[in-house]
C-alpha cells in the first residue's frame, strides 16, 4: 500500500507485528549531559521535567537555581554547556558488554538517543560538525557500533531522535527552513545509515506537525527508505498529535502529557517508556532510595503488558561508557523472571477478561495466562473465566500440580504448596490453562 503525506492516510498503516510480540525493550539516554549527571531529586521539584539530568543545558541557560548552584561550584561560572563535549570520553564503552547485558535483561529491542534536545549526534553526522561523537570526545561512532553488537544478537536496534534543538539558530530564526533544510535531510541519513527498527521522536511540542513537515517525512519513511516494512514510529511528530496521529500512543512515567490521557481502549497500540530511577540520562544525585525495586519493575512489566502495552525500560550510562550496577542488577533481574515466564509475556495479547488487583491476565492461541501479583496462599476464584474443557494446566517453571473446580462464578484454581526456596520465580506466578474457554 502506497501512503499519502496527511495523517488519513499515513494512520492506517499498521504497526509492524513485531513490535506487539516484542513486549519488552530497553531506552537508552547516553550524551555529554552525562558528564555533570545531576538533576535534582524528583520529590524536590514541581515539575517532572527538571528532574531529568538530560535536560542540564536547558536548566543551567535557563537560571534554574538548582543546577546553577550544583554547576557553579563544580565547574566554575564559566563554564559552558558545550565544554562538556571534550569530556565526553566513553574510556570503558564496550558496545558487545551493552548488547550482551541487554540480550540478558530478555529485553527484544533496544532505542539509543541518537541525537538529544542538546543537538549532540551519536554518528558522524554532516549536519552537526563538531558536534558528535565521532569528531569530538569520544570519536566513536556510538550508534554504529551498538547497532553492529546487537546484530550478533535477537534484539532489534532503534533510535530515539529530537526533532528540535534547544539553541540551533536556524531553529530559533525559522523553524520551518530548519525542519526542511536540517531536521528532515539529518533523519534520512541516521536511517538509511542505520536502518533502525524503531524511530522514536520526540522534542516536538512547540510547534504543529505541519512545521515540522512530519506528513512529507513519514510519506517517505513508509513508501520508500529501507526500512519502510520494518520500521516501527511513535506519535511525537508535532503539538497535535500524540494520542491521536503516528504510530504507537507513548506514554511517559505514566503520564501522557500535554493534558491529554490515553484511553487504551481503542487497542491503538501504546509503550509506556520511564526510567528506573526518576531520570533518563544518569543522575548522579539519585541513590538508592529513588530507583525502582525488582518487584516494583516486575509488576510494572506485567500490568503493562496485561493492558496492551510494551513498556520500554531506560538505563542511564555513566559518562565513562560503565553502565551503573544497579541498573545492571535490575536488568539482569527481569531477565531471569522472564525466563521462567516470558511465555506470558511474549507474542501475548491483551486479554478480554478483567483484571484485578490480585492477578492479570494475557493471552495467546488456545492459552489463557493468569499472572499472580503475589503468590496465594488458598483457592482463588477466576470471576467470569470459563472453559468447555481443559486440556492442561501448570504453574510455569514449576511440574507440580495445579488443582482446579468449575463453579457457576467461574474456575476456581489452587496452586502447590512450595517450599519459598523452591519458588520457580519471584514476585509474580504465572499460571497457563490451555483449552477451549467459553465467553458468557
Amino acid at each position: 500500500m502506497k501512503y499519502s503525506a496527511n495523517w488519513e492516510s499515513l494512520d492506517k498503516r499498521p504497526i509492524p507485528e513485531w513490535f506487539d510480540n516484542a513486549k519488552f525493550g530497553i531506552f537508552i539516554h547516553w550524551g555529554i549531559y552525562s558528564v555533570p549527571a545531576y538533576a535534582p531529586k524528583r520529590k524536590d521539584v514541581n515539575s517532572t521535567g527538571e528532574a531529568y539530568a538530560e535536560w542540564y543545558g536547558y536548566m543551567y541557560k535557563d537560571k534554574q537555581k538548582s543546577y546553577c548552584d550544583f554547576h557553579e561550584k563544580t565547574y566554575g561560572e564559566n563554564f559552558k554547556y558545550e565544554d562538556f563535549a571534550p569530556m565526553f570520553k566513553g574510556e570503558l564503552f564496550n558496545a558487545d558488554s551493552w548488547a550482551s547485558m541487554i540480550e540478558d535483561s530478555g529485553a527484544k529491542y533496544v532505542t539509543l538517543t541518537s541525537k538529544h534536545h542538546d543537538g549532540f549526534c551519536l554518528w558522524p553526522s554532516s549536519y552537526a560538525w563538531n558536534w558528535n561523537s565521532a569528531d569530538i570526545g569520544l570519536h566513536r561512532d556510538i550508534c554504529g557500533e551498538l547497532k553492529e553488537a546487537l546484530s550478533k544478537t535477537d534484539v532489534k536496534s532503534g533510535l530515539y531522535y529530537s526533532l528540535y534543538e534547544w539553541y540551533r539558530p536556524l531553529y530559533l530564526a525559522n523553524p520551518d527552513e530548519y525542519a526542511v533544510k536540517h531536521m528532515i535531510p539529518q533523519m534520512k541519513e541516521v536511517i538509511e545509515k542505520y536502518k533502525p527498527s524503531i524511530f522514536f521522536t520526540d522534542g516536538e511540542w512547540d510547534h504543529n506537525s505541519d512545521v515540522w513537515h512530519s506528513e512529507e517525512f513519514l510519506e517517505w519513511l513508509f513508501n520508500e527508505s529501507s526500512v519502510k516494512d520494518e520500521i516501527v514510529v511513535n506519535d511525537r511528530w508535532g503539538s497535535n498529535t500524540r494520542s491521536s496521529h503516528g504510530g504507537y500512543y507513548s506514554t511517559e512515567y505514566g503520564e501522557v502529557g500535554f493534558e491529554k490521557e490515553l484511553d487504551v481502549s481503542d487497542k491503538r497500540k501504546w509503550e509506556e517508556c520511564r526510567g528506573i530511577g526518576a531520570s533518563f540520562g544518569f543522575n548522579r544525585n539519585e541513590d538508592f532510595a529513588d530507583y525502582l525495586s525488582e518487584k516494583d519493575l516486575i509488576y510494572l512489566l506485567v500490568d503493562t503488558v496485561s493492558r496492551g502495552g510494551n513498556l520500554n525500560l531506560n538505563i542511564g550510562p555513566a559518562c565513562d561508557g560503565t553502565i551503573p550496577v544497579i541498573m545492571q542488577e535490575r536488568l539482569h533481574q527481569i531477565g531471569a523472571w522472564l525466563k521462567i515466564n516470558g511465555e506470558a509475556i511474549y507474542g501475548t495479547r491483551e486479554s478480554d477478561l478483567k483484571s484485578d488487583g490480585d492477578y492479570r491476565f494475557t493471552q495467546k492461541e488456545d492459552s489463557l495466562y493468569v499472572i499472580f501479583m503475589g503468590y496465594p496462599n488458598t483457592k482463588t476464584k477466576l470471576s467470569g473465566v470459563f472453559f468447555e474443557n481443559v486440556e492442561s494446566i501448570g504453574l510455569l517453571g514449576s511440574d507440580l500440580d495445579v488443582t482446579f473446580n468449575d463453579s457457576e462464578e467461574g474456575i476456581e484454581i489452587a496452586l502447590p504448596q512450595i517450599n519459598v526456596e523452591t519458588m520457580p520465580s519471584k514476585y509474580c506466578y504465572t499460571i497457563k490453562i490451555k483449552g477451549k474457554r467459553i465467553i458468557k
